[in-house]
């Protein structure tokens, strides 16, 4: 994710010696004051707004509303979602297809504990949950092919589009010493969405590998991190 930064433009105006200052009116004034203090009483980013800490190459700035994280929710509850009577689900996040990167902290030593699929109107979510120390990086991209990164075979995948998902920091469970993940693999998403199922590979040099097979075609896509537990979230949109 990129972090936009405002820029001031414009200098000092000259104005003529003998001006006389304006007063500014005191409607302005109180205005300014209000403006100041809400914004001092702005609380930050809900455990569901992707990490600040984040430098994902997809233009994807955190969404005003942020949907859950998918642990098992019913998407029909989530806040962020329109009303029933809406006539066309607004995109709920800038995204695309280009590959998505980011580097994981030095002492990154992450297991993946627990894979977590949840449909929700727009976009379906993959979350990948971690445990061990330090902060998760990652490189998730597009491939022709699910190619296990061990042995280079060619991994049975349900989907007509391949989103590979390489979590960077990560460690064998007898380093980390924290349990991988033992349940589904893999693990399905059902018919409702464009995510149809996530099969995770496992650990080789560093990097827990999985792939997300994507109904159809590739589909737009963001990636993010959150903490407390630490989890890496997938993002994927749904246009039609």
């Amino acid at each position: 994710m990129r972090t936009r930064r405002a820029v001031q433009t414009g200098g000092r105006r000259g104005r003529p010696a003998l001006a006389r200052p304006r007063r500014r009116p005191a409607a302005a004034a109180a205005a300014a004051g209000l403006v100041l203090a809400l914004a001092a009483c702005t609380p930050g980013g809900t455990d569901d707004s992707p990490s600040p800490s984040g430098t994902a190459t997809s233009d994807s700035p955190s969404p005003t509303d942020a949907p859950s994280d998918g642990s098992g929710e019913n998407p029909t509850d989530d806040s962020s979602a329109p009303a029933d009577d809406a006539t066309e689900a607004p995109l709920p996040f800038p995204a695309n297809t280009d590959p998505d990167t980011q580097d994981p902290s030095a002492d990154a030593a992450l297991t993946v504990t627990d894979i977590r699929i949840g449909h929700h109107d727009g976009f379906d979510r993959v979350v990948f949950e971690l445990g061990g120390t330090g902060a998760p990086g990652w490189l998730v991209e597009y491939v022709d092919q699910p190619i296990d990164d061990g042995s280079g075979n060619v991994a049975t995948v349900d989907g007509d589009a391949y989103l590979q998902v390489m979590i960077s920091g990560s460690g064998y469970p007898m380093d980390t010493g924290v349990d991988e993940y033992a349940g589904p693999n893999p693990v399905r998403a059902g018919d409702d969405g464009e995510v149809e199922e996530v099969l995770l590979r496992g650990v080789f040099e560093g990097y827990t590998q999985a792939f997300v097979g994507v109904d159809d075609e590739q589909r737009p896509f963001r990636v993010f991190s959150l903490e407390d537990p630490t989890r890496v979230v997938v993002d994927v949109r749904d246009d039609d």
